[in-house]
């Protein structure tokens, strides 16, 4: 089946071909020469997932699918939620958006978090949403090198590593993304 990633994200596009199996063959923006920038603009992390598929299916008339992702933490009233990729402002810097979270959270013991993922699949006409969560806590420095974006500062609950320490198998399977993976893939099995 070919479907679409509605990404410029390379990082995702590896995950996600590395979940999925063969028979699905994911094509990324840069396959169907969609160069611009998807829009964003909505004020929830289902809002943008849905947003950028029906952006690709509107302008390019592929099968596609979107996600959206945001880190929530407890103490910071679900900060940066939605507004993840820019929390630190529009330039998207990993590294700003790590250290303001830490900034913010240095006088917190209570470090409570989720990362929250929305899957937007449009298929045959019709709209689909997957939800994957993943529980966890946001550490006190950067620990790990692998992964991207608030991957060093973030422990899933069960896990004394981060999600940038742990090998990308595990990370998959365990996952915010990974869980709203498994939920498509389950669905597009049985469609």
């Amino acid at each position: 089946m070919k479907l679409v990633f509605a990404t410029n994200n390379q990082n995702k596009i590896f995950e996600i071909q590395k979940i999925l199996p063969p028979s699905f063959d994911i094509l990324s923006l840069k396959d169907i020469n969609c160069l611009e920038e998807l829009p964003e603009t909505q004020d929830t992390i289902e809002g943008n997932a849905l947003q950028k598929s029906s952006y690709v299916l509107n302008h390019y008339h592929y099968d596609c699918f979107a996600d959206d992702t945001g880190l929530e933490i407890e103490a910071l009233e679900g900060e940066p939620g939605v507004y993840s990729a820019r929390y630190a402002g529009p330039q998207r810097n990993t590294v700003d958006n790590i250290e303001k979270v830490l900034h913010k959270l240095k006088d917190h013991h209570h470090r409570n978090a989720q990362f929250k993922t929305v899957i937007s699949l449009q298929l045959k006409g019709k709209v689909y949403s997957f939800e994957g969560i993943c529980k966890g806590r946001i550490t006190e420095n950067i620990q790990g090198t692998g992964g991207f974006g608030y991957d060093p500062i973030f422990k899933p609950d069960g896990y004394d590593l981060t999600f940038a320490e742990m090998p990308l198998p595990l990370k998959n399977k365990i996952s915010h993304r990974g869980r709203a993976v498994t939920k498509l893939m389950s669905f597009l099995k049985d469609f």
